[in-house]
């Protein structure tokens, strides 16, 4: 029996920290290779106390007990964990659940837009001053013929360009995918709902919906944020190109760089319109854009850059970027989310930034050193043993109750720190007691084997003997 090991070796703070220890055997079926496997962790980086997480922060009452659209049944009703961002019951998002989060989502965005250029996208309560997204809502009614009486055919759009042409808003709707149109109770308003949640999240501008941040860390955060509303946010704009090219020869952009409107288009009006067309082209498919279409520009990327409206996306994730919010750096569009992280850490387990000067690494993601614990139980791994699932860490104990795989000579559950057999989707202990033929008991690590729906046979006449 071959036996592999391969170890990994951690350091302390802001290191790799976790030791693998990998078994495997071969078993092969008429010449196929079957697996004696399993991984452990144990993480060796610097011990912590474990925080008392009993107090829950603000926003734990919101949608608590709403259904999960996901689960379903399977989960019980949206209850917020006390610092990672999901359910408790289902450990789903709340964006998976059906909480009404439109007011809490434009004081989200509102928050974003304060102190910048786009305050016209905004508005204060008189009640507490909380700045309000003032988001455009598009209505559009069609006549429907009818027998007796024309019924009206209203849609209605939960966020539109803010244009004054409705005409031209109407075209970049449709220019979208359907299903990521934001029509109200469609899938693309869950769609656009989604993409709030996690390309704009609360507590990547909002200190108070962090959890437990020092007086430092609050400050070097309220400095990142405004340094990032200074030098990198934007919302794209909807133009015809032509708009577009008149705006940049007004501003005199000279820019070399890659350009997506010709310098010279203003000198061409008696050309045709198919040639003066094909001076236009996307910044991100490169394919060329009719001039009576309309584009999407953004002014941190330069006037002589335009996007298709499906094309406006974010360069690492490639969703569309949320009611057209977007981060330009290196000459990237950004979403909220992933600019963050090109700027700083991310915790894997609470999903804020980090801005602690001592952090773990371990799996290759980012952790505050409070937060590297079991995703089933939440007791912190310092010094134990742990296992990934789904590349969350789970301590051994809520591996073997939750997790393990079961045996099939056996039927109990696997420790994973033994070496089991597996092949498809069944296992066994490696042992003589379990790994055996279902017919005559022959003990089959390191031999033949002929597997039948979980059963495993030494040979034809066993098989034959016990399918008969």
């Amino acid at each position: 029996m071959d036996l592999e090991s391969k170890v990994k070796k951690g350091g302390n703070v802001k290191s790799d920290v976790t030791e693998e220890i990998s078994f495997g055997s071969d078993g092969c079926e008429d010449g196929s290779r079957g697996e004696m496997k399993d991984e452990l962790f144990v993480s060796s980086y610097i011990q912590q106390e474990q925080h008392d997480f009993s107090e829950m922060g603000l926003g734990h009452e919101q949608g608590f007990g709403a259904p999960c659209l996901k689960c379903k049944d399977k989960c019980e009703g949206f209850e917020l964990h006390f610092w990672r961002k999901i359910c408790r019951n289902c450990k789903c998002g709340q964006e998976e659940h059906d909480v009404l989060t439109s007011n809490e989502e434009d004081r989200k965005v509102g928050k974003l837009f304060e102190d910048t250029k786009y305050t016209t996208l905004i508005a204060k309560l008189k009640n507490d001053g909380i700045p309000m997204y003032k988001r455009n809502v598009m209505i559009l009614t069609n006549p429907v013929p009818a027998k007796k009486n024309i019924s009206i055919n209203t849609v209605t759009y939960e966020w539109a360009p803010p244009v004054q042409n409705q005409i031209l808003a109407r075209q970049y709707m449709q220019m979208l995918p359907k299903e990521k149109q934001p029509v109200a109770g469609s899938e693309g308003a869950q769609y656009r709902k989604k993409q709030l949640a996690k390309q704009l999240p609360a507590h990547d501008q909002d200190p108070s919906k962090c959890h437990e941040l020092s007086p430092s860390e609050v400050k070097q955060m309220e400095q990142f944020v405004k340094k990032y509303k200074n030098e990198a946010l934007g919302v794209g704009d909807v133009k015809l190109p032509g708009e577009v090219e008149t705006k940049a020869t007004d501003k005199n952009n000279v820019n070399n760089g890659d350009r997506g409107t010709s310098a010279a288009v203003g000198a061409m009006e008696g050309k045709s319109a198919d040639l003066k067309a094909s001076q236009y082209f996307c910044y991100c498919c490169k394919l060329n854009m009719k001039e009576g279409d309309p584009a999407v520009y953004a002014e941190r990327a330069g006037y002589d850059k335009l996007w298709h409206p499906a094309c406006f996306v974010c360069c690492t994730c490639s969703e569309l970027l949320v009611d057209m919010i977007y981060f330009w750096k290196n000459g990237n569009l950004y979403c909220g989310r992933h600019y963050c992280d090109s700027e700083k850490p991310r915790c894997a387990g609470c999903d804020e930034l980090i801005f602690s000067n001592e952090y773990t690494q371990a799996e290759g993601q980012n952790w505050h050193l409070k937060h590297f614990c079991c995703f089933d139980c939440d007791c912190v791994l310092a010094g134990e043993i742990y296992v990934m699932v789904n590349d969350k860490p789970v301590c051994k104990p809520c591996y073997v109750k939750n997790h393990a795989a079961i045996c099939q000579g056996c039927h109990n559950a696997i420790d994973p720190e033994v070496q089991r057999v597996t092949y498809n989707s069944f296992n066994w202990h490696a042992t003589q007691e379990c790994f055996l033929c279902s017919c005559c008991s022959k003990c089959l690590i390191g031999q033949k084997f002929m597997p039948v729906e979980g059963m495993v046979f030494c040979s034809v006449e066993c098989k034959k003997k016990m399918m008969s």
